[in-house]
This record gives structure tokens, C-alpha cells and sequence, in this order.
């Protein structure tokens, strides 16, 4: 049986024209030939049906062809209608020729030729030229007005003879063709009748013939019978859903009332999740076309909750199962299946588009919706879709729809996993967005937030391996683009995404190698670190498939070749990291005469065949620092290799032996215990008796013998052997050893460079910043100012006295703050500044933290490492250990979200001396972290102990003095693990929704130490709660006062994952204990420096901005701490707050003022509609606030704090004013009248203190003090808008005679009427005064 396809209107049409064409032809023929012979024949055989259509100009034709009209259709229809009236039998005669009619279409055929166009000729003897398209013989029937209401009646009882035929067994869609003809009919005699019947039809119908129906109506309804057939079609559209797209596509082509839209939308919305995937375009353009402004947000979220594209992803995971099945009809079955889904999608996505270009309502609810979804699990594929295509489609909406996809990204809303089954299930819908997709991609990699920033590249990584190959070139020109010009951010971010492209779709990224290779001319701007990744690339490409690759492998040996015949340092170096190559040779011998004697040290295997095995460095350092030439290297042909390639190469060999061997090291182990060729290094009390090249030298000898171990630790810190472990730990102590040795020596040789031991960049941007005095020498102090200063010159030598308090302009990192705050007995305070000259320590040289813990026994020893048995990780180890870990954290775990610089200045290479470190992402390292975090927690605890034990001795009578040294050991530890704490917990990463588990992990074991086995169920917040109140239980042993501050800022930043009330009030109180707590130091001297003061400034914010009651908090701290300081001696403090001395009120004076100013901000400001109730209450919090400003300003007369006061009175004095004038005037002004003596308290007590601060202004005039004197006229425009705007609340309350003007005297701050500089008279500008009988 042959299948044909349905016809519709213009299908019939086309059906005609093509089987009719040769029919008309052969009758034409036919005519001429014998037309007059046979027209007496037919003519006798003619009925009344065919009589009066011949008559009126149809003739009709048997068979296969065509019906044809000679005369145009309207005046066939004149002429029908005109014999049929004045017909003799009128009106049976209507009923003869529809009897006619209907004897005429029993035969199918002949039926078809009367339900398609009839075909236009022209006769003989014509000149009116018929229309090219005429209407079928039935439509014309339809429109004479007589025989209208018999035709209809027996198309539609033709109907039923085709309920059970196969559509096409007769080539025509009969049903179809007989509903068409009721279409656009110029009128109806009764159409509800017709509608009446075909509903009922529609009743007993099969589906496809109630389809055809349905989607009719809408061209056969009149205006009136819209709403009712609309009703009807709702109320079907309930009972079942199989007609569920021609119902919602009829009622979309009808005008319906508000009411049944709603109640039609709600029913299509619940079949959303139910229907077809081919319906579905159907379905959602109905409830989209249908939206009105007023409620499109909430049909845009059930719609948003209701689609779901799941089903559409089941086809494709059909499809690559299949691909698994030799059969080859299932096979192309599971294609068409695919092929088909995705049409679908495609067709979905574009009802959304064009509602959402040309509704403007639709796109911003639809970007609402999506942002005022909060929870994770509600966003789906479909939003980040529907995102792409807002941007691509409306430009008015991109700005905004960037906005909502970078705020979603941030919050973790959108993870790359969802974009990842976005591009995979949908490639074909998100293609047609590829613009918008590489726009956003380019935008992101320029945000400062690591998750947006990571989202781009994912972006990218999609789109190249999911798009055709013009976005592949697309994708990757615009990565190079970020290489060549971006900033250095998106540099990294680009090479790493190059390097995951070469690394997944090497093939694929072969095709575009000639773009990637221009990177090589921007290679200047790259830092070795980059250079390393760009050769990776290069490197993959050039080499995993020989014969592609082969034009690349040209062009980099060329650039090699180029870099290392290169004179410029920079080019030598990118040559040698892509082609390194050297060789040593270790002689055991030693020949020769040096500046020291020969001495082999640190050797750790006792076995005697092994001395033949030794590191001649003392040799190879004079050849090389000296040019001297030993007489066993007499030989001019043999080359003297450079100390500085002794650890290099070490590090090549031993990567080439794990690689070799699977990680083991046996092959080169004697080199872990093998002796050193040094000198004796007992010549502590001889360094001032040596020669300065002898000192240099010795420096040298040390640094190369240090880097040399640490190349050794890291070689073998992972080796499981126990005895490996064992040397690796005494390598350790070597390396402190040679660490104290080497500070003394550096202290002796001021302006001493060491070598390089680094090769990340030039050598002039390698080489850090160091005193030419050297580390031992101590500044000279600050820089006096300019000789414009002529007066104030007792303040100036009052503020040289209490330089320590006064506030550093800029805050340094924690490492050198620490650093620049340890003492002698610490060898790492001298090697701060020489960081950068060390051989860099891997990641896993941390691992050592897992073995030898300190215990009880160990602390009480003298710490010397001889006396062991067992060799353990001792406190000099772990702190060596934990500073570089802090150091590491610092640079790779940043704590916020920086704020990236347009322009930045042109700097070193941040990264240097971190280049093993930078091929790790931030994440890693924070793994790292975590899996050392359960050995740190022991290690914390183990000072714990410690300081408590201490503290203890101390109390008790008779016990002797504490050993300062070791104190100041184990304090440099406690401050080093408290700040390793905080680099984690800080890191900005963890805000990332794909780094949950990460920080559940990491707080699980903080809480594991308190619950253990009992953390596994607990939910996050649980165990952040639990982690808190770990670290709260170390506040009773923190050392000293930067252990305190550092222990705050870890238990804020756990605090802020979210900070709750209780938190916040532990918060409060740990930070006043720590205030209220006496810091000294071992030796019995009180903290104070530079660093004590930031820390201090630090804390008092962190408790004044936790408490409840932040002004009764300030009047404490001014009414009863600095009282107490007063009445104290001159290096006194408050025995209320220990941490309050002459030394540190400024700081406590700065935080207090700032604090007061913000506080008062949040007071509400007064409204006419406030109760007297709430007006008192407010008055009272004003009262408070003017009070403690009142107290402060008097604080400024005190002569030994007197100039920094100044500075901070200043500008915040201004702005409490401001805020007085702003927030709390609103509030007199209505409360004048009900609180006048409240009101006159208020305006007195404050205007003692604005008195105050114009006395101040004439102080800093008189002095002619630059740095006060530009506050000056800020502060005194303040001052007379006071003046003014209390005369205006006056006004307002009636009260102007309460308000007059007086002179203000110019005095100075011992209240003595002086004369400004320059001026002519001694007064100047006005002050407020108040009746007393206010």
C-alpha cells in the first residue's frame, strides 16, 4: 500500500494543477477534433445538476481531471442562483439538483475533482479572461445563498463514510478536504448551527479528523460564537490530551477574555511536565503568547518550575547505547529518535526566542524569575539557556542578564557541571548563541571573583569541544588574544585552558596550531611559570602526531636556538627551560689550597665504603667565587661547572629516576646521606677577625649548602622507608643548624648579595630589596618634614616620644609583620629578606608534619638533638617547616576578592621564588592543606599544653625563670600555626559552591578533635559551630598579643560562614579579654612596636563592632581606661585595660572616634509620624553619642597625645557633625516641643564641643601645621551649618527669639585669645547661643 501525505489547502492545489494539467490538455485535443459530433449525445444524457451548471459555466469532468470554469466565479454564482429561481419548478428544483449533486460525488473520484480548485479556461469566442486560482465547485455551491444550508447537510454526512479509512488509501485527505471548504465563507446563513454540528462531530469523530476539525474553527466561527466554542474547547482540553495541540493551537488564533486565558493557561501548565516533546513548542508558545505584564512573572515562574528538559536528554542517552548494537536497524532507529528530539528542542527554544524579542514583558520575567530563585537545586540547564539566549537576542536586556548569570555564578546557583549538560545535551540550540557565549566568556575572564573567572574558562572548554570548527578557531583566537594582550590574570586563566584543550582534544586543537604558535612572539610579557605552560602546549601539539606536527617542531627549535645564542638573560633562561641540559661531576678528591680548610660534614651513613660518595662543594664554590684552579683541576680541557647548577641538576636527575623507577629513589639514595666537603664552621667569635671577601665567601658556602639540602628533602620526603625517613628528618636539623650559623654571618657582612638560586626571571628582578647595613642594623627613624613646619616644635618632640602608636599608613602581610617582630633567638628573623635565595620546598616536603610529633617529654628537654635516641621532628624543624607553609599559603590562597587594577604599574614577577607552586590551582594546594590539618591540630595542641604548663611554673613560688629562647621558639610556632589555620579558613574559595565539600571536610576535623567518630551526619552549620568552639578553647594559652589577634581573625573567619548571635557575642568577649589583658613579654619588658599597635587596632574594632551596646562600650573605655591612665605613672597603663598606655591611646583614640561616627549612623532619623516613646528613645542614644564625642574632644587638651589626637579629631569630628546635622536635627525639629529640656541638654552639651573644635582649628593655624590645616576648612564649614540649621529648627518651632548670634574669639587650646597669622582682627565667624529660658 502506498503512503502519501496529507493535504491541506495549497497541497490540494498543487495536487490539481499536477494531475490535471495532462487531462486538460488531452481534452482540449479531444474538442477540436470531435467537439461537434458528440455535443447533441451529451447533451441528451445531461440532468437538471449538470444542465444548470453547464448552463452557468461549469463543466464537469469524469476521471481524473479536473473540473473546469469558464466565467469568472462570481458570475457563476449570478447566473446559478438566477436559473434556479426562475427555474418553472422553483423550488423543487433545488431539491433535484442536490439529489444531482449528490449522485455526482458518490464516486470518489469525481467527489475529489468537486472538493479541489476547478481549473479556469477560456472558450471560443472569449474575452473576459478567468481568475488563475478558482475556488472548488462545493466552496462555490456554499455561497449561493439557496442551496447553502442542503450542501452543508451532505458534506457533513459525507464525513462519516471516512472515519475508517487509512488517510491516503484513496491519495486524498477527504475529511480534511471537507472541513476546508466551510473556511472563510463570505457568509452563513446559520453558523451556529454549522458549529453545533461540527462540535458534535467532533464528539464521534476519530483523532485525526477531530485534529483537522479544531484547527478550523477559527476560520469558520463568527465573531460572536468565539467565546463560546472557546469554552467548549477548554472544557475538552480537560478531558483527555490528545488533542492538546490543535485545541491550544485554535485557541491561540481566538480572542478570548482575561478570564479564560488565565483559566486555559493553567490548564496547559499542569500537561507541561506530561506532554509529548513534540507537543511541548505547541504548548509553551500558547502560554507565552498569551502573557500579560501584570502577571508575567508569575506565569514565567510555574512555566520555569514545570519545563523540564530531562526528557529531552533521554533520546541522546538512547542513542549512545545504541551505538554499542550491530544492528543496524536499531542503529538508524536510535539516530531518527535523536534527530527528532533535537528538532524539537530547537523548536522550543524558538517559540521562546520569538517571544522573547518581541514581548518585551516576557524577557524581564523571565530574568526575574531566574533571579528570584535562591536555592541551588531550583536552577536548571534550561535558565543558563534561556540566559544565552536573552543575550543574544535583546540588546536592551544583555547588561542585565549579564548581571543575574555572573550574581548566580557567584553564589554557586550556576556550577559548571550544569553548563557542562548544557552544551552536551543541547549543542544545537546553544550554537545559534555562540556570540553571546564567546562575549560572556571574554567579560568573566576579566572579573576578580575566582568563580566567575572559572565559569569563563569552563565556557570556553565547551564551546570548542561542542561546536563546529569555525567556533573552534573562534574560541581559540580569542584564548590567544587573552595571552597576548590581557592582563596577567587572564593570561594564566587562557594558558591553563589551552593547556586542558591540548590535553582533551589534542587532535581537534592541531587544526588551529598555527594560531596558538603566535604566541611565541608575545613571549616577553610571560614569566617562566607561563613559559613552562606554553611549551607544554607547544610541545604536545608539535610531537603526539609526527608528520602534523612536524612544521611546528621547525619553528620551536628555531626559537630555542634563537633564545639561547641570546645575550639578554631573559631569552637564555625560556631557552634553557625548554632545552635543559647540563652535567656535574662529583670528585671525591680534594686537591688544592682554599680561603678554609676542607672538612667533611653532616655525613649519615657510618658504613665506610660509602666516604668514597661526597658533595665537593667547598672546591667547586672556590673555582667559581675565587677563579682559583686546584692542581687536580690543572687540566685547561676539563670546564668548571658553576655550584649554582649543583641543585638544579640534582632536582632533573632525581625526576628522572621516580619517573623511571615508579617513584623510588634507591638507585641515588646515597646522596641523601652522603658528607659535605664544608669548613670547620666553629668560628662564631672569629667572623669580626675575617677579611670581607672571607666572610662573602662563607655566606656563599652556606647558601649553596643549605639549597643543596633542601633539594635533598625534597627528593626524598616521600620515600616510605623508615630509615629514609629518618635522614630526611635530620636533613631537617641540618638545615636549621646551617639557618642560625648563616644569620650570624649575614649580620657580620652587611651588603652582601647572595648567588641566585632561582632562574623565574632576570637577575636585577630576582634580587630582593636589602639593606645595604644589612639585617642587623636598625632604621634610623621616620624622615622630619619640610622646613614649612616653623612652630610646633614641643609637639613634634611629644610625638617622636610616642612614635609607636602611631598608625602605619599601610598594613603589611602577616609574614613580615611576624617577621619583623621576632627576636635573635629565632635564625628565620634574619632570613626574611633572603626568601627569594633559597631553593623553593614542595608541597609535599609537608608531609614530614605526620611524623615525630612533639610530645610532653621532648618539651621539657634542653632540645639538644644529640641526646635523642629517636630522631623526631623537633620545634626549630617544625618551625622552619611552618613558615615556608605560611609563606606559600599567603601567595597562592588570597583571602578576599581583590580588586584587579586597570592600569597596573609595571613590577616584578610576583611569583617568584613559587614556580613549582604556580602549576598548582589554589585548590590543590587547599587539599594539601586539609590533609595536613589532623597533624597540625596535634601540633597545636602540644603548644597548648605547653603554655599552659608554663603559665603554671610561673604561678607557682620558687620555680625558677622561664627559658627565653625556647619561649620564643615555641611562641614563633604557635604564631605559625594559628596563621596557617587562618590562610585556609580565609581563602576566598571556599565561597565557591564546588568547594562545599572541601570545607566540610576541613571543618570536620577541627570538629572531629572535639566529637570524634561524631562529625560524620553533622550538617555544615553544625560544624562550623563545633569548629568555633574548638579554636575558642585556645585563647587561654596564646603567648602574646599577635597570637591573639591572629586566633581572632581565624575564628572571625569561621565565624562569617554565616556569623550568628552567639558567635557574635564570643566574639565580643574574647576580644575585650585580650584588651583587658597585661602582655609581656618572657624577660618581663611590656608588648609594644609597630605591630603590637596594628594588632591592637584590629582587635579594639573587632569588639567594638561585636558588642551589643557599642556607645556604652566607648564610655567605658573613655570615663573609666583612660581616668586610670592619667592618674597613672609615665610608662603606666589602665588597670582596667592593661593594653592602654601612653604608647597606645592613639590608637585607642582613632578607633574610638571612628567607631562613634559609624554608630551614630545607624540611629534612625527622626519622622513626624514617630511616637513621643520612640522620640525619648532616640534623644536618649543622642545623649549617649554627644556625651561620649563631648569626653573625647576634652581628651585632645591632654599634652602628651596631644598631636596625634589632632589627626584623627579632624576628620572624624567633622563627621560626627555631619551626621548630627543629617540624622538627629530631623529629630529635634519634631521633638522641640515635647522634649524642650532633652532638646537644650542636647544643643549645650554638643556646643561645648564644636567650642572645642574651633579652638583646634586656631591651634593647628597658629602653627601653621600642613597636615592640619587642610581639615580646617571642612571642618569649620560644618560648624557654621550647625549654626544655622539649629536657628532653622527654631524657626520651625516658633521659637526664633530662643536663637541669637554672638562673636566667637579665636583662642588656642589653653583657652588664650590669640591673633591668626596675617589676620586684621582677633575674632572670626559666629557662635550659637541659647536663651536660658528655653
Amino acid at each position: 500500500m502506498i503512503s502519501k501525505r496529507k493535504l491541506s489547502r495549497v497541497d490540494a492545489s498543487e495536487e490539481s494543477c499536477k494531475t490535471g494539467l495532462p487531462s486538460r490538455c488531452l481534452e482540449t485535443k479531444k474538442s477540436r477534433i470531435s467537439d461537434k459530433e458528440n455535443a447533441f449525445c451529451g447533451l441528451e444524457n445531461e440532468g437538471v445538476f449538470e444542465e444548470l451548471l453547464r448552463t452557468s459555466g461549469i463543466v464537469l469532468k469524469a476521471g481524473e481531471g479536473q473540473n473546469e470554469i469558464a466565467v469568472d466565479q462570481m458570475a457563476f454564482q449570478k447566473k446559478l442562483c438566477v436559473a434556479l429561481e426562475k427555474h418553472p419548478t422553483y423550488p423543487a428544483v433545488v431539491k433535484e439538483f442536490i439529489s444531482g449533486l449528490e449522485s455526482h460525488i458518490k464516486d470518489r473520484n469525481q467527489f475529489k475533482n468537486c472538493l479541489l480548485p476547478c481549473t479556469p479556461v477560456r472558450t471560443e469566442g472569449s474575452r473576459n479572461l478567468v481568475h488563475s486560482y478558482c475556488e472548488s465547485l462545493i466552496k462555490l455551491l456554499l455561497g449561493i445563498k439557496i442551496l447553502q444550508p442542503a450542501v452543508i447537510t451532505l458534506l457533513l454526512e459525507k464525513i462519516p463514510e471516512f472515519f475508517f479509512d487509512i488517510v491516503g488509501t484513496f491519495g486524498t485527505n477527504f475529511p480534511r478536504l471537507i472541513v476546508n471548504q466551510f473556511k472563510w465563507l463570505d457568509r452563513l446563513l446559520d453558523s451556529q448551527d454549522l458549529v453545533k454540528k461540527l462540535m458534535q462531530m467532533v464528539s464521534v469523530s476519530p483523532v485525526p479528523i477531530q485534529h483537522d476539525i479544531i484547527t478550523s474553527l477559527p476560520e469558520i466561527l463568527e465573531d460572536s460564537q468565539q467565546s463560546e466554542v472557546a469554552r467548549e474547547l477548554s472544557c475538552l482540553l480537560k478531558q483527555g490530551r490528545r488533542l492538546t495541540v490543535p485545541i491550544l493551537d485554535a485557541l491561540s488564533r481566538l480572542d478570548l477574555d482575561a478570564e479564560l486565558v488565565a483559566e486555559v493557561r493553567q490548564c496547559a501548565m499542569t500537561i507541561v511536565p506530561s506532554v509529548k516533546l513534540e507537543d511541548l513548542p505547541v504548548v509553551v508558545k500558547f502560554i507565552l503568547q498569551n502573557v500579560k505584564a501584570a502577571d508575567a512573572i508569575e506565569v514565567i515562574s510555574d512555566l520555569r518550575k514545570n519545563l523540564d528538559l530531562s526528557s529531552c536528554v533521554l533520546p541522546l542517552q538512547i542513542h549512545s547505547s545504541q551505538k554499542k548494537i550491530k544492528s543496524q536497524v536499531q542503529a538508524s532507529s536510535s539516530l531518527s529518535q535523536v534527530t527528532t528530539s533535537q528538532n524539537c528542542v530547537k523548536l522550543l527554544f524558538d517559540v521562546i526566542k520569538l517571544a522573547v524579542r518581541f514581548q518585551k514583558d516576557v524577557a524581564e520575567a523571565w530574568i526575574k524569575a531566574i533571579e528570584n530563585s535562591t536555592s541551588v537545586s531550583d536552577h536548571k540547564v534550561l535558565d543558563l539557556i534561556v540566559l544565552l539566549l536573552i543575550h543574544s537576542t535583546n540588546t536592551r536586556n544583555r547588561k542585565q542578564t549579564e548581571k543575574v548569570l555572573r550574581s548566580k555564578i557567584r553564589l554557586g546557583c550556576m556550577p559548571e557541571q550544569l553548563m557542562q549538560n548544557a552544551f552536551q545535551n543541547h549543542s544545537t540550540v546553544i550554537k545559534d548563541f555562540f556570540p553571546s557565549i564567546l562575549a560572556l566568556a571574554q567579560t568573566f575572564l576579566h572579573s576578580a571573583h575566582p568563580a566567575v573567572v572559572s565559569f569563563g574558562s569552563c565556557m570556553y572548554k565547551q564551546a570548542f569541544a561542542a561546536f563546529d570548527s569555525y567556533c573552534q578557531q573562534e574560541v581559540v583566537t580569542a584564548l590567544v588574544t587573552h595571552v597576548c594582550i590581557g592582563s596577567e590574570a587572564e593570561l594564566d586563566i587562557s594558558l591553563d585552558v589551552l593547556t586542558d584543550l591540548v590535553v582533551l582534544h589534542t587532535s581537534l586543537l592541531m587544526r588551529y596550531a598555527t594560531f596558538v604558535k603566535t604566541i611565541l612572539d608575545s613571549t616577553q610579557k610571560l614569566n617562566p611559570c607561563q613559559i613552562r605552560k606554553l611549551f607544554y602546549i607547544l610541545s604536545t601539539l608539535a610531537f603526539s602526531q609526527k608528520q602534523e606536527g612536524s612544521y611546528i617542531q621547525d619553528d620551536m627549535h628555531m626559537v630555542i636556538r634563537k633564545w639561547l645564542s641570546s645575550t639578554v638573560p631573559n631569552h637564555k633562561q625560556m631557552g634553557i627551560i625548554e632545552k635543559m641540559y647540563c652535567c656535574w661531576n662529583l670528585s671525591p678528591t680534594v686537591h688544592g689550597s682554599f680561603l678554609f680548610p676542607v672538612k667533611s660534614l653532616y655525613n649519615l651513613d657510618e658504613d665506610q665504603s660509602q666516604e668514597a660518595i661526597a658533595i665537593n662543594l667547598l672546591p667547586l664554590v672556590s673555582q667559581s667565587e675565587l677563579g682559583r684552579v686546584t692542581a687536580g683541576a690543572s687540566n685547561q680541557s676539563k670546564r668548571a661547572v658553576s655550584p649554582m647548577c649543583l641543585s638544579p641538576c640534582f632536582r632533573l636527575l632525581r625526576l628522572y629516576t621516580a619517573e623511571q623507577n615508579s617513584g623510588s629513589l634507591e638507585e641515588i639514595d646515597a646522596l641523601l646521606g652522603c658528607p659535605l666537603y664544608l669548613t670547620d664552621l666553629e668560628v662564631e667569635g672569629k667572623l669580626d677577625s675575617l677579611s670581607k671577601q672571607e666572610r662573602e665567601f662563607l655566606c656563599s658556602l652556606l647558601f649553596y649548602a643549605l639549597n643543596w639540602f633542601r633539594e635533598v628533602v625534597n627528593a626524598f620526603c616521600q620515600q616510605q622507608d623508615a630509615e629514609m625517613k629518618g635522614k630526611v628528618l635530620t636533613r631537617l636539623q641540618n638545615i636549621t643548624e646551617l639557618q642560625n650559623f648563616l644569620g650570624k654571618c649575614l649580620a657580620a657582612t652587611p651588603g652582601y648579595v647572595p648567588p641566585p638560586a632561582t632562574f623565574d626571571s632576570e637577575a636585577l628582578e630576582a634580587v630582593p630589596s636589602i639593606n645595604a647595613a644589612g639585617p642587623g642594623r636598625k632604621r634610623s627613624g621616620r624622615k622630619k618634614k619640610a622646613d614649612g613646619s616653623k612652630a610646633g616644635s614641643a609637639d613634634r618632640s611629644q610625638a617622636d616620644d610616642s612614635s609607636e602608636g602611631n598608625q602605619p599608613d599601610t598594613e603589611l602581610s602577616e609574614l613580615d609583620k611576624t617577621a619583623a617582630d621576632r627576636e635573635a633567638g629565632n635564625p628565620l628573623a634574619q632570613l626574611q629578606s633572603y626568601r627569594l635565595y633559597f631553593r623553593e620546598l614542595d608541597l609535599e616536603v609537608f608531609t614530614v608534619l605526620h611524623c615525630g610529633l612533639l610530645t610532653k617529654s621532648v618539651l621539657d628537654t634542653e632540645m639538644h638533638t644529640e641526646a635523642r635516641e629517636v630522631v623526631q621532628l623537633g620545634p626549630a624543624e617544625l618551625c622552619f617547616l611552618l613558615d615556608d607553609l605560611c609563606w606559600k599559603l599567603e601567595h597562592v590562597l588570597p583571602s578576599g576578592s581583590t580588586r584587579r587594577v586597570p592600569f597596573p604599574k609595571e613590577r616584578g614577577n610576583k611569583d617568584i621564588g613559587f614556580s613549582h607552586l604556580c602549576q598548582r590551582s589554589p585548590k590543590e594546594v587547599a587539599m594539601c592543606v586539609v590533609d595536613l590539618l589532623k597533624p597540625l591540630c596535634k601540633h597545636m595542641e602540644n603548644m597548648h599544653n605547653y603554655f599552659q604548663v608554663t603559665v603554671q611554673n610561673q604561678d607557682a613560688e620558687g620555680e625558677p625563670g622561664v627559658n627565653t629562647q625556647e619561649h620564643q621558639l615555641m611562641s614563633s610556632c604557635y604564631q605559625l600555626l594559628l596563621l596557617t589555620f587562618r590562610s585556609l579558613f580565609a581563602w576566598n574559595g571556599f565561597s565557591q559552591h564546588e568547594n562545599t565539600d572541601l570545607l566540610r571536610s576541613a571543618l570536620q576535623v577541627l570538629a572531629d578533635r572535639l566529637k570524634p567518630g561524631e562529625t560524620e551526619f553533622l550538617l555544615l552549620e553544625e560544624l562550623i559551630s563545633e569548629s568555633f568552639q574548638y579554636l575558642l578553647n585556645f585563647q587561654q594559652s596564646v603567648p602574646s598579643f599577635h597570637c591573639a589577634y591572629i586566633l581572632t581573625q581565624l575564628l572571625i573567619a569561621i565565624a562569617e560562614k554565616p556569623m550568628s548571635g552567639w558567635k557574635k557575642d564570643k566574639m565580643a568577649s574574647l576580644a575585650k579579654q585580650f584588651l583587658c589583658q597585661s602582655w609581656v613579654k618572657p624577660n618581663g619588658d611590656r608588648e609594644k612596636g609597630s605591630q603590637f599597635n596594628s594588632a591592637l587596632h584590629t582587635l579594639l574594632c573587632v569588639y567594638l563592632e561585636h558588642t551589643d551596646n557599642i556607645l556604652k562600650a566607648i564610655e567605658e573605655i573613655s570615663s573609666v581606661g583612660v581616668p586610670e591612665l592619667m592618674n597613672s605613672a609615665k610608662d603606666g597603663c589602665s588597670s582596667t585595660y592593661p593594653t592602654l598606655s601612653r604608647q597606645t591611646f592613639p590608637v585607642f583614640f582613632r578607633v574610638m572616634m571612628a567607631q562613634l561616627e559609624s554608630s551614630v549612623k545607624s540611629i534612625p532619623a527622626g519622622k513626624p509620624s514617630d511616637s513621643s516613646e520612640v522620640q525619648l528613645e532616640k534623644l536618649l542614644h543622642w545623649n549617649i553619642a554627644v556625651r561620649n564625642f563631648h569626653i573625647l574632644i576634652n581628651l585632645v587638651k591632654v599634652r602628651f597625645w596631644l598631636f596625634f589626637c589632632f589627626t584623627s579629631t579632624f576628620p572624624y569630628g567633622r563627621l560626627f557633625v555631619e551626621a548630627f546635622l543629617k540624622l538627629a536635627m530631623p529629630l529635634l525639629d519634631h521633638s522641640f516641643k515635647k522634649h524642650t529640656d532633652d532638646v537644650q541638654s542636647l544643643l549645650k552639651t554638643l556646643q561645648l564641643s564644636t567650642r572645642q573644635l574651633h579652638h583646634m582649628c586656631g591651634h593647628s593655624k597658629i602653627h601653621q601645621d600642613i597636615g592640619l590645616t587642610n581639615h580646617v576648612p571642612f571642618l569649620k564649614k560644618s560648624l557654621e551649618q550647625f549654626v544655622y540649621r539649629v536657628k532653622a529648627m527654631l524657626a520651625f518651632n516658633h521659637c526664633q527669639e530662643a536663637f541669637w548670634v554672638g562673636i566667637l574669639k579665636n583662642r588656642d587650646l589653653q583657652v588664650r585669645i590669640t591673633a591668626l597669622p596675617g589676620a586684621s582682627k582677633i575674632w572670626e565667624r559666629t557662635m550659637l547661643v541659647l536663651s536660658r529660658q528655653l
